[in-house]
């Protein structure tokens, strides 16, 4: 087998292959911002708790 042929084989498996990663949904950001909103609300109390504690 030639290298042209092989080249050209190889370019069609990802062409084919193309469609079926395409076909996967894209991960969902939401989740991300979720955690880091859910992350900063711990960190708020804790520092309100911290300071609180303090006071008293």
């Amino acid at each position: 087998m030639m290298a042209a042929d092989m080249n050209r084989l190889e370019q069609a498996a990802r062409v084919s292959m193309s469609g079926f990663q395409d076909a996967e949904p894209p991960p969902a950001p939401r989740s991300s911002h979720l955690s880091l909103r859910l992350g900063a609300i711990a960190l708020l109390a804790a520092v309100a708790l911290a300071a609180a504690w303090q006071l008293f």
